[in-house]
Parts: C-alpha cells; sequence; structure tokens
C-alpha cells in the first residue's frame, strides 16, 4: 500500500483550544517530541501505538487518550493499513498542569461516554458559528476528564439550580443575535460553566446552545416571513453565513431558507 497522508487543521474560536488536527497516516511515524498543550486523541480507524515515560502505549477505537503538556511521547501505525485520528489541543486553563502526573501514569481512557462526547466535541468544532456548542461540549469533557485524573467517583446528578438557569436563559434571550461565550455567561452568573450547563439543561430540558439556536431560528423563520431573502436574514438573526443558517434551518425546520422563503 502506497504511503498516505490527509492532514486538515485549523484554529477555532473556542477559548482554550489552541489547534484541531485531523490526519489519515498509513506509514508515518512521529519521532520522540513534545508539546506545550494538552493533546485529546481519539482515533476512528485503525491504531496508534506509542510511547510516554518510557511506557509503550495503545489506542483502540474505544480509547480517547490524553497526553500531557512537555512529557516526550512519539507515534506510529499499530496496524499494517495505518491509522485516521482526530486531535484537540488544549491550553492549561482546561486542564491545569498539576494533573500531568496522572495523564502519565494513565494516559488512555476507556470511557464510552467520553469517546462520544469528544466525537460531538469534534463535530462542533467544525461548524463555524457554533462557538457556544463547542464551547459547552468541551467543558463537560474537560470535566470528565478532570474526574478520570483526579480517581474520583462517578459524580451523582448535580441538584436543580431553577435561579441560575433562569438567569442564563434571560442572558440567552437578551443576546440571540450577538450571543454570549459560555466563559462570560459563567463570569456574569457567578457560577462554574459546568454548573451553568447543566443547571440550565436540568431546568429547561434542552442544552444552552441548542435553546439559543432556536430561538435564532424563531427570528430567521419572523425575518423570513418578512420578506428578507436568506442572505440577509442570515447575519441579522445570528447566524455566521447563509450557509450556517440553512444548515440548522434545514435541522430544525425540514425545508432550506430558501424553501421557506418562496411559500408565502
Amino acid at each position: 500500500m502506497a504511503a498516505r497522508q490527509e492532514v486538515t487543521t485549523w484554529r477555532p474560536r473556542v477559548p482554550g483550544v489552541t489547534e484541531v488536527f485531523h490526519a489519515r497516516f498509513t506509514e508515518y511515524a512521529y519521532p520522540m517530541h513534545v508539546h506545550d498543550a494538552w493533546t485529546l486523541l481519539i482515533v476512528d480507524d485503525g491504531a496508534v501505538r506509542y510511547d510516554l515515560d518510557r511506557h509503550e502505549h495503545g489506542t483502540p477505537l474505544d480509547t480517547v487518550t490524553l497526553l500531557p503538556p512537555h512529557v516526550p511521547h512519539n507515534g506510529a501505525p499499530a496496524t499494517p493499513d495505518g491509522f485516521r485520528k482526530r486531535v484537540v489541543y488544549l491550553d492549561s486553563s482546561r486542564l491545569g498542569e498539576e494533573l500531568i502526573g496522572a495523564a502519565v501514569d494513565g494516559p488512555d481512557l476507556r470511557d464510552p461516554l467520553l469517546r462520544r462526547r469528544v466525537g460531538q466535541l469534534h463535530a462542533a468544532l467544525a461548524r463555524p458559528g457554533d462557538e457556544l456548542e463547542a464551547e459547552s461540549r468541551l467543558t463537560l469533557v474537560g470535566e470528565r476528564l478532570r474526574d478520570h485524573l483526579r480517581r474520583r467517583p462517578e459524580r451523582a446528578p448535580a441538584p436543580t439550580d431553577p435561579a441560575l438557569a433562569r438567569g442564563l436563559r434571560e442572558l440567552l434571550d437578551a443576546r440571540v443575535v450577538e450571543g454570549v461565550a459560555l466563559a462570560e455567561a459563567a463570569r456574569l452568573l457567578h457560577a462554574h460553566p459546568a454548573h451553568l450547563v447543566r443547571a440550565f439543561s436540568a431546568a429547561y430540558g434542552i442544552a444552552p446552545h441548542r435553546y439559543l439556536m432556536s430561538r435564532r431560528i424563531g427570528r430567521a423563520r419572523r425575518l423570513l416571513l418578512d420578506g428578507l431573502p436568506p442572505g440577509e436574514v442570515a447575519p441579522a438573526a445570528g447566524f455566521y453565513d447563509q450557509a450556517h443558517l440553512t444548515r440548522h434551518f434545514r435541522k430544525l425546520v425540514g425545508v432550506t431558507p430558501g424553501r421557506y422563503h418562496s411559500v408565502r
């Protein structure tokens, strides 16, 4: 099989994320190297073997791998057909350096829920305009990673906090178009970001980013019924561009904005 390399990389507008890296390699092997950020890795096809702190590790499909900053490691395909991976690099605002030792001791995490959440995070990071969803998903991923590294037992369901949930809803309602970053909302409401997401979801049965998207779609529908074309509706309703509007509009309404605009 011929050597194959496919790489896509970008820096999303999500606090704490320094880079997103998607790659497909067949024969390439990484030499020993270090990063100054945390490496959160999932493998979608094949497997990777690597050495970390003089111990050999592997990444089967059901594993989430977390490599700490400043610790040398390498990487190579563990199967003849190579591997396909997705990586998020996180700075110390998401995971503190006090967790490095625990990550060195146990970098490979067998946790189906965490694996699914990391996949959802990548999907959100790939969509311009969905930064609130990405930040919310990253907050829950970071919380679960810290639980693993601190060897805590499974956490009990968070208690409801209707006043906090109502405060976030009012904030989202006031900023339907411009939006609000999760970190800013947490600062304004004096709450931890993870608790904020959980309180809102428990109170209203919907995640904050989905609530905001629903409000934006509602605004877009009204503007379309007023006769505005989709290209003008997108920024007026808080969407990154017309493609961003179309994707979410079709998901929630069942037709494209153009089709909706024409049925009047």
